[in-house]
């Protein structure tokens, strides 16, 4: 399972870079439970350009992704199974979602079936990554109907939403 990071795993505030300002999304221990107890790898595929823009560095980003892995060990007793990100601006790289580098990172580091994976963001940008990743299942965490519609997504209201289905 693909996941996106501010406003899937975490509510999105904008930049969130501090452990201070990192808040926990409701359902998501749910959801990563369920998902892990159907053998799901849990990877995470974020843009974060604000390391490019300057508001926060990488080793603030790996410091808040080794605060976020702890505090789910501690909760669902697992972390995720992999952090990709992309730390550049828009329109300057292959790895930035909708780009696929960091699919084609996760397709070198495991062996995955796309078609039965799934990709759960909150953007266009993420779903986008998921089709044409070929990524079977693609949730679009509160995406417009009319845009879903037209692009074959599934658009869900909140994380208890799409244990539905995981459990299908």
């Amino acid at each position: 399972m693909f996941l996106d990071r501010d406003g899937v795993i975490n509510v999105d505030k904008g930049y969130v870079c501090r452990i201070a300002d990192f808040v926990f999304m409701p359902g998501i221990f749910e959801l990563l439970s369920v998902a892990k107890a159907q053998g799901f790898l849990l990877l995470l595929v974020t843009n974060q350009s604000g390391i490019a823009r300057g508001y926060y560095s990488v080793q603030d980003f790996w410091n808040l992704s080794a605060h976020m892995q702890t505090c789910l060990q501690a909760k669902v007793g697992f972390g995720l199974d992999k952090i990709y990100f992309c730390p550049h601006a828009p329109h300057t790289c292959a790895c930035r979602k909708p780009g696929l580098g960091m699919l084609e990172q996760a397709l070198r580091d495991f062996d995955l079936n796309l078609g039965q994976s799934c990709m759960l963001g909150d953007k266009f940008s993420d779903m986008q990554f998921g089709l044409q990743g070929g990524i079977g299942l693609n949730l679009w965490l509160e995406g417009s109907i009319e845009k879903a519609n037209f692009q074959k997504l599934v658009c869900i209201s909140d994380l208890k939403q799409a244990l539905g289905f995981l459990k299908d």
